[in-house]
Formats: C-alpha cells, sequence, structure tokens
C-alpha cells in the first residue's frame, strides 16, 4: 500500500500546527518590518537635519563654488584668521569649518583644503564638497588656459554602444544588468530555501529518531515513502511559510509607511546616493526607460518555468541529503562533520554565478558547472537570462532529475540503516557500509 500521501499529509499537518512555526511565521515578519522601518526613520532624521558648514577661502578660488540646498547652508567667513575662524564655528555649534588656505597655483591648491568638526564627518558630505571643489577648480583651469565653458559643455559626447547577435537579436548594458538581477535573485532565494528548510528536513528526522516513534513508522513503511514523504511535507510547509512571510511582510510594510510616514526611499548609503547622482547626470528618464525595455526583452515564460523546475529539482536533491545526515546521526552536533560536502557545492555555484557568468555566461566554465546537478540549479538559473539553448536546458534538467532519483536511492538506504541506529557517532566509511548492506 501507497503510504506516501498520509506521510505528506502528516508532515506538513505536524509542521504547520507546531506552536513555535505559529509564531515564527507571524512574528519573523513584524521583525523584519520592524527592523527595516527603524533603519528607514533614523535614515530620515539623518536626511532631514539641517546642518551649516562655515567656508574660510584665503585662496579666493572658490567664493562662489558653495550653494545652499534643502538641508545644507553654506557661510563664508571674510577677514578671519584660521583659530579665529575655528573658535567662530565651534561656539556657533555649526557642523564643521571648510578651510580652504593660499597656494601658489591651482595644482597645489588640494594640499591647503582641510575641514574642521567636532565629530567625524558624514561621508557624503564630505564627498559633496570634494565634487564641488573639483568642478569649480576645473572650470577656473579651463578657463585660465582659454577654454570657455560654452566650449566644454559642446565637446561633450555621449557614447552608447549598441549590441546585436549575428542573429539581429539587439542588446544593451541595461539588458545585462536585469538579466543578472533576476539570475542572482533567482540563485540566492534557493541557495536559502535549501539551506533553511534543508536543515527543518533534517532535524525532523533527528527528533523522531531520538524519540523512537520512527521505530514504530518504519515497520509499516518502507524507508523511500518515509524519507520522501518528510521532503515533499516539509517543503509544502515551508511554502506557505514563505508565501505568509511575503504576503504578511507587504501588508505590513505599506501599513507602517503609511502611519508612521517613513520613506522607504531614505534607507540609501553614501554610495547609492552617487549612484542616483550619476543617472541624474545622465538621465534618470532615459535610463527608466531602458530599464522598462531591458525586463520586456527577457525571456519571462521561459524564466517562469525554468525557476519552476530547477528550484524544486535542486531542493528536493539536496533535501534527500540533508535527510540522510539526519538518519545516520543522533543529535544535530555530529551533523558538522557531514554538512561541508553539502554547503561546498551550494557555495561554489553562487560564485561561479557572481563571478563567472556575468563575464561570460556562454563560457566553459559557466557552461559545465551549469550542467554539474549540484550546481545547476544556481548557475543555469542565472545563465538562462542571457539566452541558454532550450536543449541545454532540457539536458540540465534530466541530469538534475536523474541524480536526484540516485540521491534519494542512496538516502533511502542510509536513511534504512542508520534510522534505527544509537548511540555511535558514523563516520563516512560506516556509512559506505550502510549502502552496501
Amino acid at each position: 500500500m501507497n503510504h506516501l500521501p498520509l506521510i505528506i499529509k502528516r508532515e506538513y499537518l505536524t509542521k504547520v500546527k507546531n506552536r513555535s512555526f505559529i509564531v515564527m511565521t507571524f512574528l519573523s515578519p513584524l521583525i523584519m518590518i520592524g527592523l527595516i522601518a527603524v533603519v528607514a526613520y533614523l535614515s530620515q532624521l539623518n536626511k532631514d537635519k539641517e546642518r551649516s558648514i562655515s567656508v574660510l577661502d584665503e585662496s579666493g578660488y572658490l567664493s562662489d563654488a558653495f550653494q545652499n540646498s534643502e538641508n545644507t547652508t553654506y557661510s563664508y567667513l571674510e577677514g578671519l584668521d584660521l583659530n579665529t575662524a575655528k573658535k567662530l564655528v565651534k561656539e556657533k555649534e555649526d557642523y564643521g569649518l571648510l578651510y580652504i588656505g593660499k597656494s601658489i597655483s591651482l595644482d597645489d591648491i588640494s594640499n591647503h583644503i582641510k575641514f574642521y568638526s567636532e565629530d567625524s564627518p558624514s561621508i557624503t558630505i564630505i564627498s559633496n564638497l570634494e565634487r564641488k571643489i573639483e568642478k569649480r577648480l576645473r572650470e577656473i583651469k579651463l578657463q585660465q588656459d582659454g577654454v570657455s565653458m560654452q566650449q566644454i559643455e559642446a565637446s561633450k559626447i555621449q557614447i552608447n554602444i549598441s549590441q546585436e547577435s549575428f542573429e539581429g537579436e539587439t542588446s544593451s548594458k541595461m539588458d545585462n544588468i536585469v538579466k543578472l538581477a533576476f539570475g542572482g535573485i533567482a540563485g540566492y532565494l534557493l541557495f536559502m530555501f535549501i539551506i533553511i528548510y534543508g536543515n527543518m528536513i533534517m532535524r525532523s528526522v533527528i527528533e523522531e529518531k531520538t524519540s523512537r516513534i520512527i521505530e514504530i513508522i518504519i515497520s509499516s513503511v518502507k524507508p523511500v515513502q518515509l524519507m520522501m514523504g518528510k521532503i515533499i511535507g516539509t517543503s509544502l510547509a515551508g511554502v506557505t511559510q514563505f508565501v505568509i512571510w511575503v504576503l504578511l511582510g507587504g501588508v505590513l510594510l505599506v501599513v507602517v509607511t503609511a502611519i508612521f510616514g517613513i520613506d522607504m526611499a531614505q534607507m540609501k548609503t553614501p554610495q547609492q546616493d552617487m549612484v542616483d547622482q550619476v543617472m541624474q547626470n545622465q538621465g534618470a528618464q532615459a535610463v527608466a526607460e531602458s530599464l522598462i525595455i531591458a525586463i520586456g526583452n527577457l525571456p519571462l515564460l521561459n524564466l517562469i518555468i525554468a525557476f519552476m523546475f530547477f528550484f524544486i529539482g535542486g531542493y528536493l536533491l539536496y533535501s534527500s541529503l540533508y535527510a540522510a545526515i539526519g538518519a545516520a546521526v543522533d543529535n544535530e552536533t555530529d551533523t558538522q562533520q557531514f554538512m561541508f560536502p553539502i554547503i561546498m557545492p551550494l557555495v561554489l555555484a553562487v560564485y561561479v554565478g557572481f563571478f563567472t557568468v556575468i563575464e561570460d555566461p556562454h563560457g566553459a566554465v559557466s557552461t559545465i558547472f551549469s550542467f554539474i546537478p549540484f550546481t545547476s540549479p544556481v548557475v543555469m538559473l542565472m545563465r538562462i537570462p542571457f539566452g541558454v539553448p532550450l536543449w541545454q536546458q532540457g539536458l540540465s534538467l534530466l541530469i538534475l532529475i536523474g541524480t536526484f532519483m540516485f540521491a534519494v536511492w542512496l538516502g533511502a538506504k542510509i536513511y534504512r540503516v542508520g534510522i534505527l541506529m544509537y548511540g555511535k557517532k558514523p563516520t563516512y566509511k560506516e556509512l559506505f557500509k550502510w549502502i552496501k548492506y
């Protein structure tokens, strides 16, 4: 009799009815959104903070280089020496003092610029000051060389190389960025899903083994059915938890931003601010249009179908290994010696994906690792947006499925013997003996 549906149902209901599972399912989004809201709120406070910067320009070159912005006010000091200016700024409790000393030439002025402040200044503030000074000094130097700003602006030429395959398919740099982003997100999701719910399967097997419940179950159920039931049941529970996280997290994010007036866009690092400024200089509208076109150029149907199959296949393959490890040991501490061979292919797949696929998605390294079953779920998902022939996708999927079936058979061998073994820490040599039984 096929007990697989009953085992799947039992595993699923056992997981979703567990008190800790229910608490973490609803508590995790609250904690995550709470942390995001706190970071956004603190970032917003930092962005809204008004700063007053005094400027003492003894060079005479930067008298009109600094213009007041929404949160930064510049005030020029004249007729003061440096020590007096420092005392005045400190008494006024200004954010800081920008001092530009006298210099022999424009090339030497960088050695005479200092920023004085009570505390360490913001990286963004210093970067903005540097850009303003560089821009103004560049203009002055060009004017001294007899070049007007009108000539400079007229001489600027923006190059955007069009990309097209020999078959006539067009692409762009933005296309490659979007493709890499999709592949990276897909690979990272699979990596995290395997780590989180693979461990859940392993702990579930260890718990039943130590409680001796498994001795009763194994008397009427085949090891393969029991292992598959655990894998599928726990996977469905994980999918349920993940869907609840996404839905609840989205609702909480909207509610928190609406009630507390928090702008999530304020969560920007200084590097992101620099990127935004570059985009504004290049034309944000043009970038947005190219982004929409790049998303439209993606083979969305192929990506969705491939994501489902490779995601499921990769998860099932690694889950069978996690279940076998759980059956071989008595406690979670003993699993560490067997975890390394499982984690390493996943880590390797992520590194190959991010450091090889981005540079050469159809090169020998990327292609080979997209066929190796322990790395193909991540690497192939990252390659597909760049255009992978269907025969390669199909062959990689067949190898993955075949490896999964072999892993289930192998895991069931270990499962059958190890599930009833107690009190002894197994070795790789003993596992090999169990497989031959």
